[in-house]
């Protein structure tokens, strides 16, 4: 108190001139409309800026959620083009092919758990196995292309063959515009980077052109993205194109994919080798 005492005896003069200034300004303001409204709009921006922090700081607490969403949704999408849609907890459904061949196939969705892409041969593991219906041989798909082949499950596990693999994996392949069909395979050179071959030369091509998964193997249904022609020369060896495709999948960047059955691969298969076999007698 006696603090108080003092300061208010030496600045006596001056707080006395501040507290006619807040008087002062609490009467131009409660008087004059101009005043009242530079006011209001100061508070109404200070009160939006707030929000706006406030809203960035609920959305990226949301971003789990929000993840979770768009995976059920690229989940939905995919059932939508290849048959009927269904909603429950990770597993198999079965759908129909709907762009042709009546094929059947069901998908799971996964996460990746680890992944590699600076090797000559590339893997990735998926949080799904045997206890989800994942088995060896099965394809796995990303949200923008396709990503491996399932080589090894344990019950909760898979590991995948990724497309980035030396000679490892070969893909069939079609230009999507024109529809001839050859084999995708990867170098070695770049993890953005695919080539095509067995392609004739006299096909017409453009870059930017789209290629997609040809249906003809039982591992892809049809129409799968993979990428656009990055480039393409005739390959002097063959005489066939030799095209680069650029991965609509960023391989270095995988997290949700989903494993792809087909539930009537084990007929496709017995009619190949039947197939075989009068090969081999014909020889």
């Amino acid at each position: 108190m006696g603090f108080l005492l003092r300061l208010f005896s030496k600045n006596g003069l001056f707080v006395f001139f501040i507290f006619l200034q807040l008087i002062a300004l609490v009467l131009v303001f409660s008087r004059n409309s101009m005043q009242q409204s530079w006011v209001a709009g100061q508070t109404a921006a200070f009160n939006s800026w707030v929000s706006g922090y406030i809203d960035e700081g609920a959305s990226y607490l949301k971003l789990k959620q929000i993840n979770e969403q768009l995976v059920a949704q690229n989940k939905t999408l995919m059932e939508q083009v290849y048959g009927n849609n269904s909603t429950g907890k990770p597993q198999f459904r079965k759908v129909h092919d709907t762009i042709g061949g009546g094929q059947i196939y069901t998908f799971v969705d996964g996460e990746i758990v680890f992944n590699s892409i600076n090797r000559k041969d590339n893997y990735f593991t998926i949080n799904r196995g045997k206890r989800d219906g994942v088995l060896p041989k099965m394809g796995v798909m990303a949200p923008n292309g396709i990503a491996g082949i399932v080589i090894n499950t344990t019950d909760s596990y898979s590991l995948v063959q990724s497309v980035l693999s030396l000679n490892k994996i070969k893909i069939n392949a079609a230009l999507k515009k024109s529809g001839y069909f050859g084999t995708l395979t990867w170098r070695g050179e770049d993890s953005r980077t695919m080539h095509l071959s067995d392609v004739p030369k006299y096909v017409p091509l453009q870059i930017g052109d789209t290629i997609i998964t040809d249906g003809k193997s039982a591992i892809f249904p049809q129409g799968i993205m993979i990428g656009k022609v990055a480039g393409y020369e005739v390959d002097s060896k063959t005489g066939f194109w030799d095209i680069s495709v650029e991965l609509s999948e960023k391989m270095g960047n995988l997290s949700k994919v989903y494993v792809v059955k087909n539930l009537k691969k084990a007929e496709v298969k017995k009619i190949a080798d039947t197939l075989q076999a009068t090969i081999n007698k014909e020889k």
